[in-house]
């Protein structure tokens, strides 16, 4: 019972909302030729002030051309006009007014726009393998309708028009192509894009291939790519060799593109490399870009100088040793430093241009012990397994026990012909007798 009671209070003949709102106009619906003028009205009846909102397919409508009209007390009308319609200004249209908290809407009303056919869908560029068939499609809707579309290929009109959407079978082509379609319907034609049917190519060679960054043994790659060949670049393939005595050409490493950057890693320190790519799409590879060339950067030497030999006499004592391979030495040396101690007392090292050392007063270096190690600009490198004072004295002494023994030997020897020379004379001077 309480629902019929609200029921016959919010109804109300002539258009009343209930709450003593009453819609004295609605908007209706109205079909308008493209380019033209179109006014939508609405009027409201029992609120002094109302704010009036035009909506459009369930949104509000924000627009500088809808005006207020004063028709009596608390009478309102406004109008919502377009002064040009286009496709886009079709819809369903409405006013709603607010009152006390609760919405008040206006019966719904249609904008329909005819003109000429606007494109859904228009055709869109191809490529294509040479002689491989592939579809072209064209979709365009009124009103009015319905709507024909006519194809043109490379400047030919392809069949008789046919309904939209239309799908146009092409059995394969070997050259590029320019292609577009046409709609009609009673109000006139409207032409599509221009498309064009590309036929699918090897790549071009990258372009400004550039050392982007160099950090340690650690350099990034960025490259330009070259035309695609209208068809995806998907791998590009890097060459590096390395320049030393020879040239090694190191394998090749395959980079998942885009992003049009690689890094290398893992390279030799103070190195001559060379670097070149090529890029590949569907087709195949691209021509490999010119060669560029890069220094890696210096680093300390890996490795210790081998076979530290020596020579000791009471005037000096004469070193040297091995001379470190370019790999090894990983940067341009500067100088070799020994480092040397006495009695377990580190002495202040020595710097030497050559694999060799000559240091005056060997006596000095008794109960010593050596080591060395090459430095670049960056640092030295490993010292080499120290030689320590007993190798030096071994050899030393063991050098004078043989001569001391040998001396031994060479005064026994000379004492015994002497006395056999004494013991001849005697036995010669009793036969004489």
């Amino acid at each position: 019972m309480f629902s019929w009671i609200l029921l016959l209070l919010l109804w109300s003949p002539e258009g009343t909302c209930g709450n003593g709102v009453i819609f004295t106009k609605h908007p209706v619906n109205q079909t308008v030729s493209q380019g033209n003028a179109a006014r939508l009205g609405c009027a409201v009846q029992g609120l002094t002030e109302p704010d009036i909102v035009w909506m459009k397919d369930g949104e509000k409508l924000y627009s500088t051309d809808q005006m207020f009209i004063t028709l009596g007390e608390q009478h309102w009308e406004t109008y919502h006009s377009v002064k040009s319609v286009q496709q886009q200004d079709a819809g369903q249209y409405w006013c709603e007014v607010e009152s006390n908290g609760l919405t008040f809407s206006s019966e719904h009303a249609w904008i329909t726009v005819e003109g000429v056919p606007h494109f859904v869908q228009e055709p869109q560029d191809v490529a294509t393998f040479p002689n491989v068939p592939f579809n072209l499609t064209c979709d365009a809707v009124g009103p009015p309708e319905p709507v024909e579309v006519l194809w043109w290929l490379g400047g030919e009109q392809e069949g008789e028009p046919r309904p939209s959407p239309s799908i146009l079978h092409v059995p394969g082509m070997n050259t590029s192509v320019k292609f577009y379609c046409e709609a009609k319907n009673t109000r006139g034609i409207s032409v599509s894009r221009t498309g064009t049917v590309h036929i699918k190519v090897l790549p071009a060679a990258p372009s400004g291939l550039q050392v982007l960054r160099m950090e340690d043994n650690n350099v990034t790659l960025a490259w330009k790519p070259g035309f695609n060949g209208h068809s995806e670049l998907t791998t590009c393939v890097v060459q590096l060799s390395r320049r030393s005595v020879r040239r090694w050409d190191l394998p090749q490493q395959e980079v998942q593109v885009p992003p049009h950057l690689h890094v290398l890693s893992a390279l030799r320190s103070h190195q001559n490399y060379s670097v070149r790519l090529s890029c590949l799409n569907e087709v195949g590879a691209s021509p490999f870009c010119p060669w560029i060339h890069f220094q890696t950067p210096e680093s300390v030497p890996s490795a210790a100088p081998r076979n530290l030999t020596f020579e000791l006499s009471e005037q000096q004592l004469a070193l040297s040793w091995a001379v470190l391979q370019e790999e090894q030495l990983q940067g341009r040396l500067i100088a070799y430093k020994l480092q040397w101690t006495r009695g377990g007392e580190p002495q202040e090292p020595l710097l030497f241009k050559e694999n060799s050392a000559l240091l005056s007063g060997g006596g000095r270096f008794f109960n010593a012990s050596f080591q060395v190690a090459a430095c670049t600009s960056v640092g030295c490198g490993p010292w080499s397994p120290p030689v320590l004072r007993s190798h030096m004295w071994v050899g030393l002494l063991l050098g004078l026990l043989l001569a001391t023994v040998i001396g031994l030997l060479l005064t026994v020897v000379a004492h015994r012909r002497e006395k056999e020379t004494q013991f001849g004379n005697c036995a010669e001077l009793q036969d004489s007798t």
